[in-house]
């Protein structure tokens, strides 16, 4: 069965980036008749609020994306644990003694991944085959600590514990894929399939950031803009099913999306057609 994620920090508003990239994971695994799940990484202590967490799930909730499972990284912490322990013993990793670079003058105890030093390839279902040669790496930190899982680390064991099997987020990820494979191979799980799907992009190209425009998805709720209006004109950032339609409701869309309608250049947001498909969905 496809079980597909979305895994937001809650470290911030709900990034309307986000929000196409967890539109965009719903469609396909409700399309195959899989599940959609949604694992809140909220093990940055310093940046997580609560609030942000709850923006994330009301937020996509009001546009009818809801998830089937639930999970909060922070709470897996254990697993993590028992799983750094595990490559350490096995001599996959080792705990080295180092100088913070937090702190100096402070020793730490990180974890680091003992990396083969060879070209990775995968095939990404957007792009096709990519190739990266892990020796630039070095044997690349996994934990700050034995009970500190970083990011790469965490997103592999969470996503193998949740049985997920496509992978589908943003272009900027694509050059993490090697570090989680190679832990992937480490740990000895299967590799998901993986989709890498093309950024938003303001009117001049570049990252959609607030300087260019809101992100968030709540200023659009709170400007009166319909959920239907915002699902039926995210789907069309990256993705085009073929035709000259251009209005599809969330189940025309779980009907019609597939992987092999992603475009691999950047999708740019556009106010105005966001306006007008407002408009019509108001009509």
């Amino acid at each position: 069965m496809i079980r597909t994620r979305i895994a937001p920090s809650p470290t911030g508003r709900l990034h309307i980036g986000t929000v196409r990239t967890a539109l965009f994971n719903y469609l396909y695994a409700k399309h195959h008749g899989g599940v959609y799940a949604m694992r809140i990484e909220d093990t940055d202590k310093a940046r997580s609020k609560k609030e942000h967490e709850e923006e994330i799930i009301e937020g996509l909730a009001w546009l009818g994306i809801k998830h089937e499972e639930f999970v909060r990284q922070s709470e897996r912490l254990p697993r993590h644990q028992e799983l750094l322990e595990k490559l350490v013993a096995e001599d996959k990793a080792n705990v080295s003694e180092e100088e913070s670079k937090n702190e100096p003058g402070k020793t730490v105890s990180v974890v680091r991944l003992r990396n083969p030093s060879r070209d990775v390839t995968f095939n990404d279902i957007v792009r096709g085959d990519i190739t990266f040669h892990t020796g630039e790496l070095g044997d690349f930190v996994i934990a700050r600590a034995i009970d500190d899982p970083l990011y790469h680390f965490a997103v592999v064991a969470d996503d193998w514990d949740m049985e997920v099997t496509h992978v589908i987020r943003g272009e900027d990820h694509i050059s993490n894929t090697t570090r989680q494979i190679l832990i992937q191979e480490a740990l000895g799980t299967p590799r998901p399939f993986y989709a890498h799907l093309p950024l938003i992009l303001a009117a001049d190209r570049s990252k959609l950031s607030k300087r260019n425009g809101a992100t968030s998805l709540i200023e659009y709720r709170d400007e009166g803009f319909l959920p239907e209006a915002i699902v039926n004109y995210l789907a069309l950032l990256g993705w085009n099913p073929g035709g000259n339609e251009e209005h599809y409701s969330l189940d025309d869309l779980v009907r019609l999306f597939d992987l092999d309608g992603v475009q691999k250049g950047g999708a740019v947001w556009d106010r105005e057609k966001l306006l007008s498909v407002n408009q019509r969905w108001m009509r």
